[in-house]
């Protein structure tokens, strides 16, 4: 793509996310979400390959109904209660068509199945463009009319979402599917606990973009895209992969690594706000998702590739990408577990 019209759309792409950040009005907020949508379609069709073809058509559909949805949401609390603003969001037929259509745009549970089909046709760099960036719209508008959404329904999206994902993700041999799974699991951690302490469900989106981020670079420098491709990582780079399979024990949120800082934080608020069954179902839901993390680890650092192609595995990295964003992410993934008091400290001012 020339680099004038990819700069041009990655600007509008900032744009349209800092322009729903900044808005208080619906009408400014919904025009900030399509601008992201219309930013990001043509860098998913790049490829013209008829899977990124089709994965954009896909997006470009989805995300269309839940801006339209959100539109007729906050119309109708408009007519009906005469207010625009996004903090006054108060009669329940909006407020629970704007979660839905949330929902719908960052790909919970129950209206999660574009969100696999879509990442399998992108490319590992696009892929990681829609499972962090294009989150954070989405979900700056959430915590904000979280206060009027009925409590119940977001601890079942939360919980359903986090069964669906680490159920979603057992038999998968694809690594974007199986990155899109673990996607909803963490989705719905968040917004189990949206209402409760937003603050947290802030630290958790912010741990998942360091991690997905870690995980989406690694692939892309390994140039794996299966399971059965990432088996040669360990002949191209051992440190690479012995990281890797680091990174994905913290995507599965095991100590002493940074991504049981969340899940941590998240169960004991769950328990400190009378949701003991909650926090049990989530927590059992997490080993589900453990399972594939687990699978992946020991495709990445335990298995041998085998010698029978005719072709020779290919064992060392054209190291033409810039390797420090990896690093630094890498660290971050790994390492932020001993600031858990900090943190907890910070939370509680």
């Amino acid at each position: 793509m020339n680099p004038y019209v990819l700069t041009i759309l990655l600007s509008s792409l900032g744009l349209g996310t800092v322009l729903t950040f900044a808005s208080s009005h619906w009408l400014l907020a919904w025009m900030g979400l399509e601008i992201n949508t219309l930013a990001i379609i043509p860098i998913m069709a790049q490829q013209h390959h008829p899977r990124a073809i089709e994965a954009t058509t896909k997006y470009f559909l989805t995300q269309a109904t839940a801006a339209a949805m959100i539109l007729f949401a906050s119309t109708t609390n408009a007519w009906l209660m005469g207010e625009w603003e996004i903090h006054q969001l108060s009669h329940p037929l909006a407020t629970t068509t704007v979660m839905l259509a949330l929902a719908l745009k960052l790909g919970l549970a129950p209206v999660h199945f574009w969100l696999p089909e879509v990442l399998q046709g992108l490319e590992l760099t696009t892929g990681l463009i829609l499972s962090t960036w294009q989150k954070l719209a989405p979900f700056a508008l959430m915590i904000q009319v979280a206060p009027t959404i009925n409590s119940s329904l977001l601890v079942a999206i939360g919980l359903l979402s986090t069964l669906v994902g680490g159920w979603g993700g057992l038999n998968q041999t694809q690594l974007r599917k199986i990155l899109a799974y673990s996607s909803i699991a963490h989705l719905g951690w968040m917004v189990l606990i949206l209402q409760f302490a937003p603050s947290l469900t802030l630290l958790s989106l912010s741990l998942y973009i360091i991690m997905t981020s870690s995980a989406f670079l690694t692939l892309k420098t390994n140039n794996a895209l299966t399971i059965n491709t990432l088996a040669t990582s360990w002949t191209k780079s051992p440190t690479l992969a012995a990281l890797a399979a680091l990174v994905l024990l913290s995507l599965g949120g095991l100590p002493p690594l940074s991504g049981f800082m969340p899940k941590w934080l998240i169960l004991q608020e769950l328990t400190k706000q009378g949701l003991p069954m909650s926090a049990t179902l989530a927590a059992m839901t997490a080993l589900l998702s453990l399972y594939f993390y687990l699978r992946l680890c020991y495709a990445l650092t335990l298995t041998i590739y085998p010698n029978t192609l005719t072709a020779a595995a290919p064992w060392r990295l054209n190291f033409t990408m810039i390797t420090l964003p990896l690093s630094i992410i890498t660290i971050l993934a790994l390492g932020l577990l001993p600031l858990t008091p900090a943190v907890t400290a910070m939370l509680a001012l």
